[in-house]
């Protein structure tokens, strides 16, 4: 008889697609029909280009986005900031945005049917130990974390084998 060591994962914190941002740069509506806004940032606002918050005076697009999931009952659409022209963008990586470290977030976690399966808030400060919760159970294949007084979509997590290359 053998025995078998479980798969250690890690999880991944990806942003909104360069794809649609790149889009919505050029003026492309978003997943709405509609045209972004171009508003002033008076600071504080969470960008979901580069996963940091705004400084104040920075010129940034405000539009309608639907977090990927496959068709079903719980897809939503809410309002998102990115930056008005090019920035760093973010890289898919394992480290939590330092500047959202403390902000309270719902964590949504989701199945391959994209359905709600379990959600869970934290309150800052130890996110990975809520976010590796949810991945520990095997049903679950994304987390969606949310602003807790708005309900804005801010990342999507997922689980990737541990070692394996990020894509991007």
């Amino acid at each position: 008889m053998t025995s078998t060591q479980p798969l250690e994962y890690t999880f991944q914190i990806t942003s909104v697609e360069a794809a649609v941002i790149r889009a919505i740069r050029r003026g492309g509506p978003d997943v709405s029909g509609r045209a972004a806004a171009l508003v002033e940032a008076t600071g504080g606002e969470p960008l979901r280009c580069c996963l940091r918050d705004a400084e104040a005076g920075e010129s940034l697009l405000l539009f309608g986005y639907q977090p990927p999931l496959p068709p079903s009952p719980y897809s939503e659409i809410g309002a998102v900031f990115v930056h008005e022209g090019a920035c760093p963008g973010h890289t898919p990586t394992s480290t939590y945005p330092p500047q959202w470290r403390r902000r309270p977030q719902v964590l949504r976690a989701y199945d391959r049917r994209g359905w709600i399966h379990a959600a869970v808030t934290h309150q800052g400060g130890e996110p990975e130990a809520a976010i590796t919760a949810l991945l520990a159970d095997p049903d679950v294949v994304q987390i969606h974390s949310r602003n807790i007084a708005y309900g804005c979509y801010m990342m999507t997590i997922t689980r990737t084998a541990r070692g394996e290359r990020s894509p991007g």
